[in-house]
């Protein structure tokens, strides 16, 4: 995950499906996204413009312990292959298992994460609408494609097998696996053509499918404000003051406003962020481990290397001697 002000190189991937001796560089490079994630608007693109659409195969926890808040401009789809988590979408969070395929529209704010000590392999699939559409004269974009992307046609975004179309829904997905596996010649186009097939089995179904209750625009406007906040001021000192000021409410209503909606308090989201960002530096940075501390917002050292230690099971000295070796 990049920010316009990124300066590291841009990384273009047409496809990753994980195979053999490329597993780690695969993931590897899902990484280089994911893992930066102070970046909650992603804006450097996962995909290149010739054919935007990527597929990765990532592990929970093996890879990483989560996937925090973000949201950006492609269209996603997840795909659990083994195990269970957590994903939540729009701030709605919900328990998956193998089978499971979520559908995220451009602009949701979405989560991947660990349920309890349980592990989750699954495939995540990120592609942009300009691989579809052909601009606002186009039947199919104007009438189908942007009304269903925006949420005016509506759609699910948690399939599992008790919905009466999820075998179709899946099977489009498993072409299209295989298609990117085998890459005969011309299998981009029957790739596009499998993408129809899932949309218009989505606008199709519409009529079945349940309103989910989704948080107001409001509130995900507010919260995109305060994840925001947070990348751009996260080494610097953030009160609970700052937050009320930011989102013109009591403290005593944001703190409960931020717990509601994210199931933890502000300053423990704070110091989880901070604290990924730190270990990061650990593993990239040859600064000192009081640098790191304060270059990541933590004013006390014996603080941060307790809450540190919480976290990772070891001192941020000895967690970075473990990541060398």
């Amino acid at each position: 995950m990049h920010t316009e002000n990124s300066q590291d190189p841009d990384v273009n991937i047409a496809f990753y499906r994980h195979q053999d001796s490329n597993d780690r560089q695969n993931t590897d490079e899902y990484l280089k996204y994911h893992s930066e994630y102070q970046n909650y608007h992603e804006t450097k693109s996962h995909t290149e413009s010739e054919f935007p659409y990527n597929t990765y195969l990532c592990s929970i926890p093996l890879d990483f312990t989560q996937v925090p808040p973000h949201w950006h401009s492609e269209l996603e789809l997840i795909v659990i292959k083994k195990g269970r988590g957590i994903v939540s979408v729009d701030l709605n969070r919900h328990a998956v298992t193998a089978g499971d395929i979520i559908f995220i529209r451009p602009g949701q704010l979405h989560s991947i994460e660990q349920e309890e000590h349980r592990s989750m392999e699954y495939e995540n699939i990120i592609f942009k609408k300009e691989l579809l559409t052909s601009g606002p004269a186009d039947l199919c974009t104007a009438r189908f494609l942007t009304p269903l992307l925006k949420g005016e046609i509506p759609s699910a975004t948690f399939y599992t097998p008790v919905l009466s179309y999820y075998t179709s829904v899946s099977d489009c997905i498993r072409q299209i696996d295989l298609l990117c596996d085998a890459r005969p010649d011309g299998y981009q186009l029957a790739v596009k053509g499998f993408l129809f097939q899932f949309f218009f089995i989505l606008v199709s179904n519409q009529k079945q499918n349940e309103e989910e209750s989704t948080p107001q625009t409001k509130t995900l406007e507010k919260m995109k404000t305060i994840l925001k906040y947070v990348e751009e001021h996260y080494q610097e000192r953030i009160s609970i003051d700052d937050m009320a000021d930011l989102t013109y409410y009591s403290k005593s209503h944001f703190m409960k406003f931020f717990k509601s909606h994210m199931g933890n308090s502000f300053i423990e989201y704070l110091n989880d962020y901070r604290l990924t960002m730190a270990e990061r530096m650990l593993r990239i940075s040859d600064a000192s481990v009081l640098e790191i501390a304060e270059m990541n917002g933590f004013e006390n050292l014996s603080y941060f290397n307790r809450i540190f230690k919480r976290k990772y099971g070891s001192s941020p000295g000895k967690w970075r001697s473990s990541q060398l070796n």
